[in-house]
């Protein structure tokens, strides 16, 4: 691809920050608290706008409906608070698992009245994602059973049927319902969307604005990430990403900080299917993490940098060449065009495209220089009391 079209792409590439990435959380043995770390929406929109000052490219923030929303500051001033900053809300996510009503599930829950409280909030957060103009209603469940036994795994399979149901009819036109998959935590015998079949057949059932989000950490180790990333895709299914990275199953870590190759064979498939089709796919790139050891917006950073790297990697491999030795059983050409394009040094292409856009060459050290972590750090203690994390972190 032409060095001129290389920095072109990257305009394609749009990264959806999360809110809770910005804040204190943990694990459930604790968490390791940051003086810097926003605690309400003002400071978590705030911290969202400086990494898309310095990286260009996350122009939308990721809000959760119960940590994100005041009374005092309802959805559509939250908006606005973002408009300011140059920002946009991004998906709505709901939150039917922290409360004590949702002990034995929430949509598939074997009480009705819970089943309709986690339904009517469902439905409460499409009304906020319209004040806020969002796109996406993304949808994680914890629903599941430990001990065999517990549950009938077929009748929590229609409740969820049904909730999903009538939640797409309630769908505003321009919102689309990202359906996310987990094969385990907190459920550990029977999670009710277990994989990504799961989730496409319940996708399918709620109805035609329905897709499936695939987060990078929610698979077994050894799963094939990328096929499933070209079997979605190939079925129009394929709705967004959550994207991190890990060693083991949920860690959260930063993007490519275990495996880049993943990720960048995940884009591989991505671009294949483009070339395929003759279409660019549309697809929510999200970034799901929240770290207790590295300083949050450094983390941010950190994985936009990659993903930028990464996805120009992917536009690298010669596709005819490739579709050649394809045909022709040549392994061994297939995969070094492959691995060739992906070990490419792609940053003086990301550099052009930073200074066409009047962005810093290095996003890490501008914020490392800024002085911003210091400066908000200062400026959150004096406002909510000292938490003991820091003044840098």
């Amino acid at each position: 691809m032409k060095p001129e079209l290389m920095v072109e792409r990257l305009d394609e590439l749009a990264i959806e920050l999360p809110s809770w990435g910005f804040a204190d959380t943990g694990t459930r043995f604790g968490k390791f608290q940051q003086d810097a770390a926003a605690v309400t929406i003002e400071e978590k929109i705030a911290d969202a706008a400086h990494v898309h000052a310095l990286t260009g490219c996350c122009p939308t923030l990721a809000v959760h409906v119960l940590w994100d929303f005041r009374d005092d500051l309802p959805a559509a001033r939250v908006a606005a608070l973002a408009k300011q900053h140059g920002l946009a809300i991004g998906a709505i996510n709901p939150n039917v698992f922290q409360d004590q009503q949702y002990k034995w599930g929430s949509l598939t829950n074997r009480s009705a009245p819970i089943r309709k409280m986690a339904l009517d909030h469902i439905l409460d957060s499409i009304r906020i994602g319209r004040s806020t103009g969002s796109r996406f209603l993304s949808l994680w469940f914890a629903d599941g059973t430990n001990y065999v036994g517990q549950a009938d795994l077929i009748e929590r399979k229609k409740w969820m049927v049904a909730a999903l149901r009538q939640t797409h009819a309630a769908l505003p036109t321009n919102m689309t319902i990202l359906l996310e998959y987990k094969p385990f935590e907190p459920a550990f015998y029977a999670t009710d969307i277990a994989d990504w079949g799961m989730a496409l057949l319940l996708a399918r059932a709620a109805g035609p604005r329905a897709k499936v989000l695939v987060d990078t950490g929610h698979h077994y180790q050894g799963a094939n990430i990328e096929q499933i990333v070209a079997w979605l895709l190939d079925e129009n299914m394929l709705g967004g990403f959550h994207f991190n990275d890990r060693r083991y199953a949920d860690d959260d870590l930063t993007l490519g900080s275990v495996d880049p190759y993943q990720i960048f064979r995940i884009f591989h498939e991505i671009e294949n299917h483009r070339f395929r089709t003759g279409r660019t796919p549309k697809i929510a790139y999200m970034v799901d993490q929240s770290h207790n050891l590295k300083p949050k917006i450094e983390a941010m950073i950190q994985t936009v940098d990659m993903a930028q790297q990464l996805y120009l990697k992917a536009a690298l491999v010669d596709r005819p060449a490739l579709a050649a030795a394809q045909k022709n059983e040549d392994l061994v050409r297939s995969e070094n065009l492959v691995r060739d394009a992906f070990l490419t040094d792609v940053r003086p292409t990301l550099s052009q495209w930073r200074r066409r856009h009047h962005l810093p060459l290095d996003p890490l050290e501008a914020h490392r220089q800024s002085g911003y972590a210091t400066r908000v750090a200062a400026e959150r203690r004096q406002r909510h009391g000292p938490k003991g994390g820091g003044a840098y972190a």
